[in-house]
């Protein structure tokens, strides 16, 4: 195994074994939490705060129960279809945005980009009370999916970030497209976005990951338990001083945690080059 590089010096063989000891020791570190949840999920009541850290008999039970006692599954497809409906629709809008602030010049588009900007400064909770009356009072969306969808499709990060990578699309490749007939739609969906594919991937684990871990604000909207995400499910479980049941609670954080951990793994690839990406300087 070659020793690693720093800038492009190589580093000698005892500082790289250092190097590696460190950064094992931060990983086991960081991922003993989700360790221990995944363990207690496999635990009976009784045992999660005993004194073996291992499963003395490992069982699915508490999966079971969870499924049995509350809608779990119903939580688990809404909060699949709301991180789903708000990614989709946020990366077309925001991935327009950004091809027009990164490849169209028209009157007010750098006041216009820096209030966009600032907008991103104003913390949400701000906002979520005129949002919240809004939802109410005009659209009549309350305990609907769609107040964790609609507002945020327009994200001034997710604009920002799309209009970065973009600037790295070559105008001469817009230019020639022009030239052979092409519209400006069809130039957007068949020649731009193939281009920042990897922009788009990273950019939709940021928002679906955004979304599923989402509490505050359905915790806001959604009043049913039908309707509920499945992090407000968990936390509903919570109760008063040696009455909240850590098993089912352990096994439903197992839950949520294994879709991100599956999408993440399946596009670390484009989420890596999608935030080199983003560094082009504009």
């Amino acid at each position: 195994m070659s020793a690693p590089v720093v800038g492009k010096k190589p580093i000698d063989r005892v500082t790289a074994v250092l190097l590696y000891a460190f950064i094992i020791a931060v990983c086991t570190f960081t991922s003993f939490p989700f360790i221990w949840m995944l363990l207690s999920s496999l635990k009976p009541l009784s045992e999660i705060f005993g004194q073996g850290f291992l499963p003395q008999n490992p069982t699915l039970d508490n999966f079971r129960n969870l499924f049995e006692q509350t809608p779990a599954l119903r939580n688990m497809l809404n909060s699949f279809f709301i991180a789903t409906a708000a990614t989709s629709g946020s990366l077309l809008f925001c991935s327009l945005g950004g091809y027009g602030f990164a490849k169209f010049r028209f009157p007010g588009r750098n006041v216009l980009f820096g209030v966009m900007l600032g907008t991103m400064t104003i913390p949400f909770i701000v906002t979520m009370i005129p949002t919240f009356i809004m939802m109410r009072n005009t659209f009549h969306w309350i305990d609907t999916p769609w107040p964790l969808v609609v507002p945020g499709l327009a994200n001034a990060f997710g604009v920002y970030f799309m209009r970065q990578n973009m600037l790295s699309v070559p105008d001469s490749l817009l230019d020639a497209a022009r030239v052979d007939g092409a519209s400006e739609p069809l130039i957007f969906f068949r020649v731009v976005l193939p281009v920042v594919l990897p922009a788009l991937a990273s950019l939709g684990i940021i928002f679906f990951m955004a979304s599923w871990n989402n509490y505050l604000w359905p915790t806001v909207v959604l009043r049913s338990p039908e309707s509920q995400t499945l992090p407000v499910m968990i936390a509903s479980l919570q109760g008063s001083a040696g009455r909240t049941p850590y098993d089912l609670m352990m096994a439903g954080s197992v839950l949520s945690v294994l879709p991100m951990l599956a999408i993440f793994l399946l596009l670390q690839r484009f989420f890596y080059a999608g935030i080199t990406a983003g560094s082009v300087k504009g």
